[in-house]
């Protein structure tokens, strides 16, 4: 048996108090274009790797569906991750780092699982935990900047 998914839940829907501390939002004051222009340069400026980015609202628009700009930048560090899959094999299901760009409203918005959230969800040791702590200082210096 196959469970079917459950409706979309508008952005202004309540969540737990457990969803929302296991995403960490923040604002930014340039465009979704602009932002992960800026993302994908200081990553590579931190001797990481963009892996990808992923244009939702593109590809809906490129089969007539209507999206709010939502793109996804994945980018990390095998010197950083690869230890960690290595431990916990199951990691790599949220490895490389992902960090959700979107447009709320005109506000654009960098959302990302929070790092105690995905040490969590993987029993992480301290070290291991440490070693996905830099989005957070990442996406502080993508916001400020």
């Amino acid at each position: 048996m196959t469970d079917r998914p459950p409706d979309a839940t508008p952005v202004n829907a309540s969540v737990s108090s457990e969803q929302a501390t296991a995403l960490t939002t923040k604002m930014s004051s340039r465009s979704v274009a602009d932002t992960v222009a800026r993302l994908q340069s200081l990553a590579e400026g931190h001797g990481m790797k963009v892996f990808a980015v992923i244009d939702h609202s593109g590809e809906a628009k490129k089969v007539g569906i209507e999206l709010r700009e939502t793109k996804v930048v994945i980018f990390g560090s095998p010197q950083a991750g690869t230890p960690v899959m290595e431990a916990v094999p199951l990691a790599a299901l949220d490895m490389p780092l992902k960090v959700l760009i979107w447009s709320d409203d005109g506000q654009t918005k960098v959302t990302y699982t929070a790092p105690p959230a995905l040490a969590a969800r993987y029993g992480l040791s301290e070290e291991l935990a440490a070693r996905l702590a830099g989005i957070d200082g990442l996406t502080e210096s993508l916001v400020d900047g």
